[in-house]
């Protein structure tokens, strides 16, 4: 066998299962940062996100499962191969849905060896499979509907958006359950982008990025390089004009200006989002400075500027889009949920790219999770929001995407099963490991595997985090460990057995671990002030406890009390009740008229009690008037 054999055999076929298991593995060895395993990483499902964990396998995926039926995504393949009489149903992009579900049922399958969707898997590979052309093509719109624009509309057309999420569900499955079926066909499809789009051919790229990272991934599983070199190339061609802007502009699509001389993020959100995880993934196996120096820049303005509280992103309806810096509007905050979960994906990257810890990557993602993408679905694990605004008027009408209550499934049906892929392998982004430490940056309750050449072992971690900001660290089976433990910038002081200690400058406290320890956190109740900038927030306050952001809804108000009228008493400390924080506010008298003159401003009247919630549980007791940014006395 030939160097380059070698270099090109999966790790499922060269040692029976993947030599590691995460959804983002890095090829090169200079990447500082390393994944661990998702399988050693075990999240209890007694914190948060251990019991969404669950929950998702009890009943997202699942639900994700009868809901591709019940929509059509699986009839459109059956009908073009003539197995259904039925029309087509569904975006052009339907297909995606299918390969999302299949990648959380991968995850799945690897983080608890199950095997009961095993006969599923069966069927819809099998079916891909008669449908798949064969030069490798598959995509059920243009097959079954419009088999002339194969290729023809690239910024509307959305075949290598669907082929990303093909080649993504089949690295998943390959390294998750060891068997490469549904491999050996996105392979296929992947071959013939490359013969079509690859170096020295036509010039293409979606106009939906999402197919570079898939491509780098699936370059890191296979060893063959040519992937990566259509995924670089993609990135060069994007911002030369490639796409057809149409009424919406080049910067819908990103395509305005080179990736590398991009300074803001701006257009569809989750597009610029994709587009720099799968740059920054070029990054990681190339090395290649100017192209994180862009990335770098780009996250700074994502969220230094245009990112809400909640870790959500998009403040326009229109185009789904990023707005201006500081254009932060509660009320009509887009907010997608893939949004959220794209930027999970890129910040985790980009902290893998860089060369020093940095905390602010993965108190980022912590934002996210416990706050927008929390909040994107209910307490059965079957409702979705697909927009998350931090406000919800009493008379706010619902809108397509954007519906007052969460729905069971959308037209756009996007979210959910993003949902269900990005919960099924949060393990993978508790824990990485470096030539000398391993580094703790989601502080959740969990059991994990030391790597041997850290001295093996297994680290436990006790908290009911965050509901309290107490953990207890435990090595077992190991003579020690170097262990970096994230402090959040929001904690005002750390405790290590008692005693005052302080984070190294990056963030992490440093301990070479031997015996349990105790860490304490203050995640005492806290007001937070927006930007000046930000216009639509003056004069109002948020309030956060640890990394959770807060809400008040209507239906915890006293009878007759509008949630408009309210005005919140920061000078009073919030304290905890059950199920929230006791705040002090007072109702101001109503005033008739938009435009009363200053001598008619409303003034307080009397004081009322309020509760605040976990902007996370919003919505469960029906969609009545909610607010997060709150006006103040």
């Amino acid at each position: 066998m030939t160097q380059q054999q070698v270099a090109s055999t999966p790790p499922s076929q060269a040692s029976g299962r993947p030599v590691k298991v995460a959804p983002a593995i890095p090829r090169a060895t200079a990447a500082p940062h390393r994944p661990l395993d998702l399988r050693d990483v075990r999240l209890s499902p007694d914190g948060p996100l251990g019991a969404w964990q669950q929950r998702n396998a009890e009943a997202t995926i699942g639900h994700c499962i009868a809901n591709l039926e019940t929509s059509g995504v699986i009839d459109n393949f059956r009908r073009v191969i003539g197995e259904s009489g039925a029309s087509y149903r569904g975006f052009v992009f339907a297909d995606s849905d299918l390969y999302k579900t299949i990648e959380a049922v991968a995850w799945e399958i690897a983080r608890t060896g199950t095997t009961e969707w095993d006969a599923w898997l069966d069927e819809v590979i099998a079916l891909v499979a008669r449908v798949q052309e064969r030069t490798g093509f598959v995509m059920t719109w243009i097959q079954g509907v419009h088999p002339e624009k194969k290729f023809a509309e690239l910024e509307w057309t959305h075949e290598m958006y669907v082929a990303g999420h093909m080649i993504q569900a089949a690295v998943a499955l390959s390294r998750g359950a060891g068997r490469d079926d549904l491999l050996a066909l996105a392979r296929r499809f992947a071959d013939l982008l490359d013969r079509r789009f690859g170096p020295g051919r036509d010039a293409g790229i979606c106009g939906h990025p999402e197919i570079e990272t898939a491509l780098v991934e699936l370059y890191r599983h296979t060893g063959e390089r040519r992937y990566l070199s259509l995924a670089e190339r993609m990135i060069d061609l994007r911002g030369t004009g490639l796409l057809t802007a149409g009424g919406l502009g080049a910067t819908y699509f990103q395509d305005h200006a080179p990736v590398r001389q991009t300074r803001d993020a701006v257009g569809h959100a989750v597009r610029q989002l994709y587009l720099n995880a799968g740059a920054t993934d070029v990054h990681l196996e190339s090395g290649e400075q100017a192209l994180l120096e862009a990335m770098r820049t780009q996250w700074e303005s994502a969220h230094h500027r245009k990112m809400y509280l909640t870790g959500a992103f998009g403040s326009r309806h229109r185009d789904e889009a990023f707005g201006d810096d500081y254009e932060l509007p509660s009320d009509r905050a887009y907010a997608e949920t893939c949004a959220s979960i794209a930027d999970v994906h890129w910040t985790w990257r980009m902290m893998l790219a860089s060369a020093q810890l940095v905390a602010e990557y993965p108190e980022t993602i912590e934002r996210e999770l416990h706050n927008a993408l929390a909040a994107a679905v209910d307490s059965t694990g079957t409702r979705f929001f697909y927009a998350n605004p931090l406000q919800l008027r009493p008379d706010r009408f619902s809108e397509e995407n954007a519906p007052r209550d969460r729905q069971h499934w959308y037209r756009c049906a996007c979210c959910p099963p993003n949902l269900a892929r990005l919960v099924a392998q949060l393990s993978s982004y508790v824990a990485t490991q470096s030539e000398n430490e391993l580094a703790l940056h989601l502080l959740a309750a969990a059991e994990i595997t030391v790597p041997a050449q850290l001295g093996g072992g297994t680290l436990r971690v006790r908290t009911s985090y965050p509901d309290d900001g107490d953990l207890t660290l435990t090595l077992q089976g190991s003579p020690g460990l170097r262990l970096a433990v994230r402090i959040p910038s929001w904690s005002t002081r750390a405790l290590l057995d008692g005693t005052a200690v302080t984070p190294d400058v990056d963030g992490y406290l440093r301990l070479h671990l031997t015996e349990p320890v105790a860490l304490s956190l203050d995640v005492r109740p806290r007001w937070t002030r927006a930007h000046h900038r930000a216009d639509a927030l003056r004069g109002a306050r948020a309030l956060e406890m640890g990394p959770r952001v807060y809400c008040v809804e209507q239906v915890d108000l006293p009878a007759g009390v509008a949630l408009d009228d309210v005005r919140v008493d920061t000078t009073a400390d919030p304290s905890p009740v059950e199920g929230g924080l006791h705040l002090r506010g007072r109702v101001v008298s109503a005033v008739d008229g938009l435009y009363p003159p200053a001598e008619h401003e409303p003034t307080p009247q009397h004081e009322i009690d309020l509760t605040a919630v976990p902007f996370s549980t919003w919505g469960n007791r029906g969609a009545t008037a909610m607010r997060v940014w709150l006006p103040t006395i």
